[in-house]
């Protein structure tokens, strides 16, 4: 059986050698190596952090702060992911933005997948563009031109992919493609060698038979070469002109037809462009009222990762207000990862605990001085976590009472009535309602629970002293 120090010196050496990867920027086989690593020792806090910055420069920010919480989660001191989930939390905008293109790039895949490609590549666009570090997408884009044969262009995607991922294999399979394709159509349109002619060579027999010569007189060349002018003329006129104004004429009637025709061509392209930037239209606007949904619903995954890392911080702070009014708006079923579920349930269930007393005191000191909303709202996160509270049901009729909001009151001394009946706080609710019956007018001034007559006799003198806990 292999010992834990032996297990601890295997990991450290794959931990190393991801590291070496990274530095010449082969982060696939860094990854590789840190995610060996981690298998081997799952407490490893370097080689995690690591694996999460990696992450992050690939473009993959959910993985990236993924690693880091579970990294805070074993070594919650003196551990750097802290800082790097400080600084996430301080972007909180930036994140929003690289989650809107990671759903961009889901939908593009979606896209391809489903075999429209142009749709993918106007919704990829945008990523690319402003993204040279998202590995997956710089790569879809590239397998998109050249689907199209658009070579080149996929080969500029590709390079930038290799400028953050020198090992990736994807981009360089790709490459090695396009190059393969691009020396085949050279091949194919290179022309064969020229047709060459052999010359026979002259025999001994042969006979070279000489052109007849007459010399001619003067006279008669001068006559012979204005026949030949004049000859040349007439053939040029009633044989040549003819045929060259028959051949531009059609030729002029070709060039008509032949641009008739594109411009048919053009007009047809123009119309089916124009309803696919129709459609594009639409799916952009739908996109985006989507993508609008999501960033501005709480209920997104991105967002209760960013409510985790600022109740988390908060709570290892020792800030446990801030913990446990974070607690009210997050949510855990909406975490797919089941480790950082199971590490958010816990959490969830010690602020319940150790949290929620010190939120119940600071809306008990509010109270006291003389915020009546801020202690409302207070309290109301108190019953988010607890429901099942009499006292601090008591507590929001008296604060509504004290700000004339009777019928709210009136609602919460009810509840304290009919569902705790046996508690200390009913017998006082039940005074309060009567009290706050249609033939009692309005009152003012800061009404506290009978059981404190020191502080109904402050309010009456239009004081306002720290309310005592009844029970």
């Amino acid at each position: 059986m292999i010992r834990t120090e032996e297990i601890r010196k295997i990991s450290n050496s794959f931990y190393n050698e991801g590291l070496r990867l990274a530095q010449i920027r082969d982060l696939t086989g860094a990854v590789g190596m840190l995610k060996t690593c981690l298998n081997l020792n799952k407490y490893h806090t370097e080689a995690r952090n690591l694996l999460g910055l990696i992450c992050m420069e690939m473009g993959e920010t959910a993985e990236a702060l993924r690693h880091w919480v579970i990294s805070t989660n074993f070594q919650d001191r003196n551990n750097r992911a802290s800082y790097y989930l400080e600084r996430a939390q301080k972007n909180q905008d930036v994140l929003d933005e690289l989650d809107a293109d990671i759903r961009r790039y889901n939908s593009a895949l979606q896209q391809a997948q489903n075999g429209n490609p142009d749709l993918a590549a106007v919704q990829l666009s945008s990523v690319v563009d402003k993204r040279d570090d998202f590995v997956k997408a710089q790569n879809l884009m590239a397998l998109l031109c050249i689907q199209k044969g658009e070579y080149a262009k996929a080969g500029r995607y590709l390079l930038r992919t290799l400028r953050i991922d020198a090992g990736n294999p994807k981009a360089q399979w790709y490459l090695a493609h396009i190059r393969s394709s691009m020396n085949r159509e050279e091949e194919e349109s290179t022309p064969g060698p020229a047709n060459t002619y052999s010359h026979r060579r002259m025999q001994a027999d042969d006979v070279i038979i000489p052109p007849t010569y007459k010399e001619n007189t003067g006279r008669q060349s001068v006559l012979l070469i204005i026949a030949g002018l004049l000859l040349g003329a007439a053939a040029i006129f009633f044989l040549v002109m003819p045929t060259r104004l028959r051949q531009q004429s059609a030729a002029h009637t070709q060039e008509l037809l032949a641009y008739n025709e594109q411009l048919n061509q053009k007009n047809e392209e123009i119309a089916g462009l124009e309803k696919i930037n129709a459609q594009y239209l639409e799916d952009k606007e739908k996109a985006e009222s989507e993508l609008d949904n999501i960033l501005n619903n709480k209920e997104s995954a991105m967002s209760q990762y960013g409510t985790l890392i600022r109740m988390n911080n908060a709570y290892r702070n020792g800030d446990l207000a801030t913990a446990a009014a974070l607690y009210a708006d997050f949510d855990t079923s909406l975490i797919a990862d089941d480790e950082i579920r199971q590490f958010a349930d816990g959490l969830r269930q010690e602020v319940a605990t150790a949290g929620y007393q010190t939120l119940e005191d600071q809306a008990y000191e509010t109270w006291n001085s003389g915020k009546f909303r801020d202690a409302i709202a207070l309290y109301e996160t108190c019953l988010t976590i607890r429901p099942d509270n009499p006292k601090v049901l008591y507590y929001l009729g008296i604060l509504h009472k004290s700000v004339d909001e009777n019928e709210t009151a009136i609602q919460y001394f009810t509840r304290v009535v009919t569902e705790f009946a046996a508690s200390e706080q009913a017998s006082p609710a039940r005074t309060q309602l009567e009290e706050l019956s249609p033939s009692a007018g309005p009152r003012t001034g800061n009404p506290v629970p009978e059981s404190i007559p020191a502080e109904e006799e402050s309010a009456e003198n239009g004081e306002t002293e720290e309310p005592e806990a009844v029970g």
